[in-house]
C-alpha cells in the first residue's frame, strides 16, 4: 500500500517505526513546520521528523495541511492511505479524500471517551484505571470515524501522562498495522469498523497553563490525579499566602491523599492541616493532601523534609489561588 504518514510528536514514532519497516511504500512524511522560537526558547521537539529525515522519506511540512497548495500536492502523491497520530492539524475532508482510501488515526483514548488533543491527560485526571487506544477510520469531524482496532492497558497509582504516553504509543504499533490490513481487503463502500455512540463521547481539550492550578473543593484523591495527569506539564500547583510574606507559588510534584490524621486541625479546604518537620498536609473537599515532593517558584524540585527545614509553613495558612 501506498502511504503518507502525518505526524510530529513522540507518540507517532513507533508506528512510523514500524511502518518504514513494513513492506508498505512510505512515499512522504506531513509534519508541522519548523518555527522560530526566538533566542531565548528551544523549537519544539519533532522526534517524528528526525526519524523520517534518517530514514531518507520526502518531508512535507505546510503551515496548513488543508490550504488549497498542500491539498493539491497531496493528491499528486496518488496515495492509497493516510495513517495519522500526534500530527498538530485536523485533516479537512478535501484533504482526506486525496487518498484513495481516506486516513486512518491513531488516538490515545478508548473512543468515544477522551476526543481531543490530550486524551491521555484527561483520562488520569478523572481516575481513569484502563487507558488505551483506538483507530479510526478519519471523518471531518474530530476523532469521529468507526473504530477499526482497540486495544486496553492497566495503568498503576504510579503512572503518570508522562509515563503513559510511551507505553500507549508502542501498544499501538499492531493495531495500525492490523487496521491497513482491514482497509486491503475493504471494498470502499460498505459499512467498515465500529461506529462510534455520540451519546458516550467525552471531550480532552488541549491543556492550559490554567489547568494546573488546585482546585481544593475536589478530593485529595482527585487532586493526587491531577498531578499525575499533569506531568510534565502544565504542573500542578498553588499558591502558598504565608503570614508574614508574599505568595510564593509551589508547584506540587507527587503528594498522596490521606483520610484522615490526629494531629489534623478543623480548617477549610486549601488550608494547612498539619506541618512538622517531616510532613505537610492540605485539606482538601474530602480528606487530606500529603505533600511529598515540591517545588517553590525559582527554585528546583525537592523532598518535603528538605523543603520543610528552609520554609515554614504554619497550620492554618492557606494554599489557594
Amino acid at each position: 500500500m501506498r502511504i503518507v504518514m502525518f505526524g510530529t510528536g513522540p507518540f507517532a514514532v513507533p508506528s512510523f517505526e514500524a511502518l518504514l519497516e513494513s513492506p508498505h511504500k512510505i512515499l512522504a512524511l506531513t509534519t508541522r513546520p519548523i518555527v522560530d522560537a526566538g533566542k531565548r526558547r528551544k523549537s519544539p521537539e519533532n522526534p517524528t521528523r528526525h526519524l523520517g529525515e534518517a530514514a531518507g522519506v520526502e518531508i512535507l511540512a505546510p503551515l496548513d495541511v488543508n490550504e488549497p497548495d498542500s491539498v493539491a500536492l497531496l493528491k499528486s502523491l496518488a496515495a492509497d492511505l493516510f495513517v495519522v497520530c500526534d500530527y498538530g492539524q485536523i485533516l479537512s475532508r478535501d484533504c482526506l479524500a486525496t487518498a484513495r482510501l481516506g486516513g486512518i488515526n491513531l488516538h490515545g483514548s478508548l473512543l468515544p471517551k477522551y476526543r481531543g488533543a490530550a486524551p491521555v491527560n484527561w483520562a488520569i485526571y478523572h481516575g481513569e484505571t484502563t487507558l488505551g487506544i483506538t483507530v479510526i477510520h478519519m471523518s471531518a469531524f474530530l476523532d469521529a470515524g468507526p473504530c477499526l482496532a482497540k486495544a486496553e492497558l492497566e495503568i498503576t497509582p504510579c503512572d503518570t501522562a508522562a509515563t503513559v504516553e510511551p507505553k500507549l504509543a508502542k501498544l499501538g504499533v499492531l493495531p495500525v498495522l492490523d487496521a491497513i490490513e482491514t482497509l486491503l481487503k475493504w471494498d470502499g463502500e460498505s459499512q467498515i469498523g465500529e461506529k462510534q455512540n455520540r451519546k458516550l463521547a467525552t471531550k480532552a481539550p488541549r491543556l492550559k497553563k490554567s489547568d494546573g492550578l488546585i482546585d481544593w473543593s475536589r478530593t485529595a484523591k482527585q487532586i493526587v490525579d491531577q498531578i499525575r495527569a499533569f506531568k510534565p506539564w502544565p504542573g500542578t500547583f498553588a499558591n502558598w499566602q504565608p503570614q508574614d510574606r508574599e505568595p510564593v507559588r509551589l508547584i506540587v510534584h507527587w503528594a498522596d491523599a490521606v483520610d484522615a490524621h490526629p494531629d489534623a486541625i478543623d480548617v477549610a479546604p486549601g488550608h494547612v492541616a498539619v506541618c512538622d518537620k517531616s510532613q505537610l498536609l492540605v485539606q482538601a473537599g474530602k480528606g487530606l493532601l500529603s505533600i511529598k515532593k515540591i517545588q517553590p517558584a525559582g527554585k528546583r524540585e525537592m523532598e518535603i523534609e528538605e523543603f520543610l527545614r528552609g520554609q515554614k509553613p504554619q497550620p492554618g495558612d492557606w494554599f489557594g489561588k
